[in-house]
């Protein structure tokens, strides 16, 4: 379940819980009327809709723009959405855990003995993962035998004192950079690690449907009623009119996405109607 449905599916939770209401418009009235406190100002068919999404998933799933995900959060007790997408866990989520253990009892001395004590459990492949190309190629045992080895070398770093450790690393022993997160960038989205503090990036956990479909189109110019139709979305704000190639949100506005009709498209896309003399 990724994090934005996990999110969705929680607030509908705790709106259950402190509403006493269990249908999806009494929900939807709920959260309306009191989310209005974190200054989320939408309306009860887009609860509705979310929660046909998110929650019974019955529809395709929506777009969530990062401020609204991040107030949402806060309405269940986090700071914003990267603190929940870090630190929350489900319950019957909490035995999805990896872990690599060594113990080594001081009087070894040859390596095969201590490689032998090398416990790795790996209950859930969510956490875990050996590259494609090491499966392929029949080199599983290899990097196992290489993790131990770094192992090996951090247990006599620190004089044979370590007896059970959890770690993660990447092939090789060498951490891999967590690209798990992304942001909008003018006319798309792009990957980028969920650690990363640039102030300017509002990070949301990755979505790879939205990064390889989702764009922004920049030329209007190109679109006419025939390729434009049921095939784009647009957004309105302050006059402006911006084209999308899938349904979803504007990430710029939060405005939720419409299906481009023939009138949008001809006033505000395509080649400029010129002016008659």
């Amino acid at each position: 379940m990724s994090k934005r449905k996990l999110l969705i599916n929680e607030v509908f939770e705790q709106a259950k819980k402190e509403s006493g209401k269990a249908s999806k418009s009494g929900l939807a009235l709920y959260l309306k009327v009191h989310l209005e406190t974190f200054k989320i100002f939408f309306d009860e068919k887009t609860f509705s809709r979310y929660y046909d999404a998110f929650v019974l998933g019955i529809k395709k799933e929506i777009n969530v723009d990062p401020d609204t995900l991040n107030k949402l959060s806060q309405y269940i007790g986090f700071k914003d959405f990267l603190d929940f997408s870090s630190t929350f866990v489900k319950e019957d989520e909490k035995a999805n855990k990896t872990t690599v253990k060594i113990s080594v009892d001081e009087d070894e001395e040859s390596l095969s003995e201590k490689l032998s004590k090398i416990i790795i459990n790996i209950t859930n492949e969510q956490h875990f993962k050996m590259p494609e190309f090491v499966k392929q190629n029949g080199l599983g045992i290899m990097g196992i035998l290489l993790i131990g080895s770094v192992l090996m070398g951090n247990y006599h770093s620190l004089g044979g004192k370590v007896k059970n450790t959890s770690v993660t690393l990447g092939f090789f022993g060498v951490p891999e950079v967590d690209k798990s997160c992304m942001f909008w960038d003018k006319n798309e989205y792009r990957l980028a690690d969920c650690e990363d503090r640039n102030p300017l990036r509002s990070l949301i956990p990755k979505d790879t449907v939205q990064i390889k479909y989702f764009k922004r189109i920049t030329r209007k110019d190109t679109l006419t009623v025939e390729n434009a139709m049921g095939r784009t979305w647009y957004s309105k704000f302050n006059g402006n009119v911006a084209f999308f190639t899938m349904d979803g949100v504007d990430p710029d506005t939060g405005r939720e996405l419409r299906s481009s009709t023939p009138y949008i498209i001809e006033k505000y896309a395509g080649q400029p109607v010129p002016v008659e003399e």
